[in-house]
């Protein structure tokens, strides 16, 4: 026997039992929530053609992707991330579509790099998709529908960090910043690294005033009065758009009542290109990354021929799942099933009995009686297995 075999590949892991019962419960949670508010279903594949993820459209870098061939010689990826692929599907079945188009989905993605930290290659997401709404009443309501599901799972310390592309953008162009130079700023603020904003900006010989008020970004967070400040730094178009449609967005938010869980990052920025406007992200206690990815996207379809604007999210069910354990958050699982052991000569009696408990709505295992066993030996597989009650039915 090849004892190889039965591990798996670095990065990926099994799931089963009572873990795997708790994540499905997680996932019916957050997925009835979105439907309240009137997303419907989506399914795109595993697999797409390279380009959908290419570095045109600012998504995950190629030497991160799964790659491959198809027989025609095609090259081929495992997605890394579903919002490409919802605005492909988007652009394709609902190119003439000019209303607006509430889409959920729920799948797995896959990242092909070793600087991981202990995380997955594979983990299992759930996200909805709002396509066809620029107006800040669309923003709030992906924002309260995604505060509103989290607590349905039991979560109950949460923040929803939002952030603002263009405000970034318009500092950067009073800083007369070619794309490439914003580009390397861009990565360095994501990654909180102000340090080598510093260096990098002194090195291109930009005004000491104009690197202080980029490097001011490092400070601007904290509750809705950090907008003001936010909007003294300076008076270009972009930031002062910025401002005001997120001072509108948290009037929306209060209309929701959901503003407590709400507060603003002026340095949170994306490694995903795209994203356009607002942005944020959904942190909780008990886990180093974030739970929740988000924001606008308003050029993304475009690149695959629908003029849409677009906002969205990404729950990242895995990283829920430690959340709610290191929390001590149970989620309830419905289980109503029942083992039912019968001897060699009673099999008929136990499958018209188990008939009648799944006619009930009852699961019902049947198992036939081996002599060589006790039956605190079904009794302790019953319990080992989440089966709450166990049928004798002996000659």
């Amino acid at each position: 026997m090849n004892t190889e075999l039965i591990h798996t590949p670095e990065g990926v892991r099994d799931i089963y039992g009572k873990e795997y019962a708790n994540k499905l419960a997680i996932q019916n949670i957050l997925h009835k929530q979105i439907h309240r508010y009137g997303y419907q279903d989506i399914q795109t594949p595993t697999f797409e053609y390279f380009d959908v993820f290419g570095k045109e459209i600012g998504t995950t870098p190629a030497k991160d992707l799964f790659k491959f061939f198809d027989s025609d010689g095609n090259i081929l990826c495992l997605r890394p991330d579903f919002t490409p692929s919802m605005a492909r599907c988007a652009a394709k079945y609902f190119v003439d579509e000019d209303l607006p188009l509430r889409l959920s989905y729920v799948g797995n993605t896959f990242s092909n790099t070793s600087l991981l930290q202990g995380k997955l290659k594979e983990t299992t997401q759930m996200g909805a998709e709002l396509m066809g709404d620029d107006s800040v009443e669309a923003d709030g309501e992906m924002i309260a529908m995604l505060i509103d599901a989290l607590l349905k799972t039991g979560l109950k310390q949460l923040q929803v960090s939002v952030g603002e592309i263009d405000y970034f953008k318009g500092i950067c162009e009073d800083l007369n910043l070619d794309d490439e130079q914003e580009s390397i700023i861009r990565n360095y603020i994501s990654n909180k690294n102000f340090f080598a904003v510093k260096e990098y900006l002194q090195a291109e010989n930009i005004v000491k005033d104009k690197i202080d008020a980029i490097l001011a970004i490092e400070d601007l967070f904290g509750s809705v009065e950090v907008l003001e400040e936010a909007g003294k730094l300076s008076s270009h178009p972009l930031v002062q758009g910025a401002i005001e449609r997120l001072k509108a967005l948290y009037d929306v938010l209060c209309a929701y009542g959901v503003e407590k869980y709400v507060s603003f990052d002026f340095g949170m920025l994306s490694s995903y290109q795209y994203y356009t406007g607002i942005i944020f992200k959904v942190y909780t206690i008990g886990i180093g990354d974030v739970v929740v990815k988000g924001g606008r996207y308003d050029k993304l379809l475009p690149y695959f021929g629908k003029n849409s604007p677009a906002i969205g999210f990404v729950i990242v069910i895995d990283d829920l799942m430690q959340a709610l354990k290191r929390q001590k958050i149970e989620v309830s699982v419905e289980v109503n099933n029942l083992l039912i052991v019968y001897d060699g000569f009673g099999f008929r009696e136990a499958l018209e009995e188990a008939k009648i408990h799944r006619n009930k709505g009852i699961d019902v295992q049947l198992m036939r009686y081996d002599a060589s066993k006790s039956k605190n030996e079904y009794d302790a597989y019953a319990k080992n297995h989440g089966i709450h009650q166990v049928i004798y039915l002996m000659k």
